[in-house]
């Protein structure tokens, strides 16, 4: 009996697996080989495809055709995701060892579309580089009182969780299992790495609210991951501590554990986010996050699960007249001194840059400090510092950037990270998912990178394209791309330049305030005055940050006349006056980066009004709405920084434009 594809609500958008992106499959004869829920959901997808285009389906026929598609298991040696494809005599042949590598195989069929039926070729063999990508979502079970259903959320409300319990109609779950299978996507966190009160209980008592989300899943080839609290035992045991080497305490995470396992036989494992911003952890012990994670993985390891322990610990109350505290250091300083000292079964989760998902950011060093550690690189698709899913700023060429750099000539941080790729899901009750439907993009690419970190980003974005608008005209996929190419380096432009970061409203993070954390206990400053600009990170005369990079890296960023421009004030404090390396002062760029950014929106704008009539209405409509928001904040954004810094330094715009 095939799985019956999922039936998204009326009005909810099929994002990139509209029915019409299976017309080359639909149309075809087809055999499915295999049993087992993912051959069942293989089954089910070409089933509902050959319904909609008139094509025809059969299971384990024996026979060899004529077929035009074989989907089939039995390859040795791919895992249990990997697929071999091949064309040869009219037939194109997917063949996988294991279930999810079949469905991975199919959903590369839909992709190639009418290419997959053409011509002939050799074999091809698939396997993700990374074997775990997983989305974390920040999903509140009950509304937080400031950060709401979903902490840095712009997509409306939780896929999962509804007046303070799991939502009872999960169909629209599968379809985003469906929608992350298809990208490849194999693991979700559903709840909140602030875990509060009511979330704390999905690990014991509402632990089957947990499975029934598992169970839709689980047919997308799709884990299931919990956030846990590490002072779970104290808030829901009764036990008088959540020192990592008590005994009661690991007997404690033991049983609970066991019981998960009972409920959710496949599940992924915990996510920990311990001693940062409030959360309890194992400092409060004397213990180290070595202590702390090892207490996890060793209750985990028996069911061949895993702990992602979050690297993003740093002093959020320290004196913002301490020009010695640095936070860009902090995670370096706190873990690579445990290198070596995690269990096999551990993750260290970092930050891919030293802050926080900043629109430009040094790789962090400490994902290449640590070589006997097992390392998750994360990654942020909600756009909390990015424009908030209200701007297009699509961060696939930023994400590529990170994942192809290299600490060293060994490997680069795709190859490093060796615990997976993780990101912070950008997806909602929204109609389109994701709020703005271009943010769709993100999410999709991201998946594809967690597949390949080496895929080139303008092809994953070419796919996306072609999935999400299968009958699109050459007009409208070149001005998708006019619009999301450059729209990462557009809105670096009319927000903090050359690295710098943050200049955000405080709390929500939208829109300009250029002081707004200068004189905060978070540590995120620029420490601009009437001669300059920047914090001085170097280890001749600042917090020593750049000596944390190996060669040549600390040698390029110790120094502000070999610093890249795009970071120079991340590394250095200069003189409105410096000469970057592109010729230009650094209070011209200022000014020039700021005007050009709001003409490219507007560019950007006209060139989506112009699409109108090649995307449906109401797709059209809702971006066209976002544009309008996004340019009036990116003009915000240009007077605002502009007008700042023409105040501070005296230096008049060279070109003479309009400065507040």
């Amino acid at each position: 009996m095939p799985l019956p594809v999922p039936v998204l609500p009326e009005g909810v958008d099929p994002a990139w697996l509209p029915p019409a992106a299976f017309r080359a499959v639909g149309s075809r004869r087809t055999v499915v080989r295999g049993s087992g829920p993912p051959a069942e959901t293989v089954h089910g997808e070409v089933a509902e495809a050959c319904r909609r285009f008139g094509g025809r389906v059969v299971r384990d026929a024996s026979d060899d055709g004529p077929y035009d598609l074989v989907l089939g298991l039995g390859a040795d040696g791919l895992g249990d995701e990997g697929f071999t494809v091949a064309r040869e005599g009219g037939t194109t042949t997917v063949t996988a060892s294991g279930g999810r590598g079949l469905l991975y195989g199919l959903f590369h069929v839909v992709r190639l579309g009418e290419a997959a039926f053409t011509g002939a070729w050799a074999p091809e063999t698939h396997r993700p580089a990374l074997a775990l990508r997983m989305l974390d979502h920040w999903d509140n079970v009950a509304v937080h009182p400031v950060m709401g259903q979903v902490e840095r959320g712009y997509a409306g409300g939780s896929l999962f969780w509804e007046d303070g319990r799991a939502r009872g109609d999960l169909e629209r779950v599968r379809a985003y299992g469906r929608l992350l299978a298809a990208c490849g996507i194999n693991a979700v966190a559903v709840n909140n790495v602030n875990v509060h009160e009511t979330e704390a209980r999905l690990l014991t008592d509402r632990i089957g609210e947990v499975a029934a989300i598992a169970d839709v899943l689980r047919p997308y080839g799709v884990r299931t991951h919990l956030s846990v609290s590490f002072a779970a035992p104290v808030a829901l045991g009764g036990l008088p501590t959540a020192d990592p080497l008590d005994e009661a305490l690991r007997e404690w995470w033991v049983e609970a554990t066991r019981r998960v396992y009972e409920a959710i036989p496949d599940f992924g494992g915990y996510v920990v986010k311990a001693d940062s911003e409030g959360q309890p952890g194992p400092f409060a012990y004397g213990r180290s996050h070595a202590d702390g994670a090892n207490l996890l993985a060793a209750a985990l390891e028996p069911f061949g699960g895993t702990v992602h322990w979050r690297a993003f610990v740093y002093d959020h109350r320290q004196d913002w007249r301490d020009r010695t505290t640095d936070r860009a250091r902090a995670a370096y300083d706190h873990f690579v001194p445990l290198d070596g000292e995690f269990a096999p079964n551990a993750v260290l989760q970092v930050k891919h840059g030293p802050m926080d998902f900043q629109v430009r950011e040094p790789v962090s060093p400490l994902i290449g400090a640590m070589p006997r550690t097992r390392l998750a690189v994360e990654l942020q698709v909600t756009q909390e510092y990015t424009g908030q899913q209200r701007h297009v700023c699509w961060l696939g060429p930023m994400w590529s950037e990170v994942l192809r750099f290299r600490h060293g000539p060994e490997s680069s941080v795709g190859e490093r990270a060796r615990g997976g790729l993780v990101a912070v899901s950008n997806a909602g009750d929204d109609p389109f998912w994701t709020g703005h439907p271009l943010a769709q993009a993100n999410l999709y690419t991201f998946g594809r990178l967690a597949w390949r970190p080496d895929a080139e980003p303008r092809e994953v974005l070419d796919e996306w394209i072609g999935l999400t608008f299968p009958e699109a005209s050459e007009r409208l996929s070149v001005g998708l791309h006019a619009v999301l190419d450059g729209s990462w380096r557009t809105y670096e432009k009319y927000t903090a330049p050359l690295g710098v970061g943050w200049m955000v409203q405080p709390g929500h993070h939208y829109g300009p305030s250029v002081d707004g954390y200068e004189y905060s206990p978070w540590g995120t400053y620029h420490f601009a005055d009437r001669d300059g600009i920047g914090v001085d990170r170097s280890v001749a005369s600042g917090t020593g940050y750049a000596g944390q990079y190996g060669k040549p890296w600390a040698e390029l960023y110790e120094s502000p006349d070999t610093c890249p421009d795009e970071l120079l004030l991340f590394f250095h404090h200069v003189p409105y006056g410096h000469l970057l390396q592109s010729g230009t002062t650094v209070i011209q760029h200022i000014y020039d980066t700021h005007f050009e950014g709001v003409e490219e929106v507007e560019e950007a704008r006209e060139v989506w009004a112009s699409l109108a009539g090649l995307v449906d209405p109401a797709r059209h409509a809702r971006v066209a709405e976002r544009y309008e928001e996004q340019l009036r904040s990116a003009r915000e954004w240009r007077d605002q920084i502009n007008s700042y810094f023409f105040r501070k330094s005296g230096v008049p715009d060279e070109r003479g434009r309009r400065i507040y």
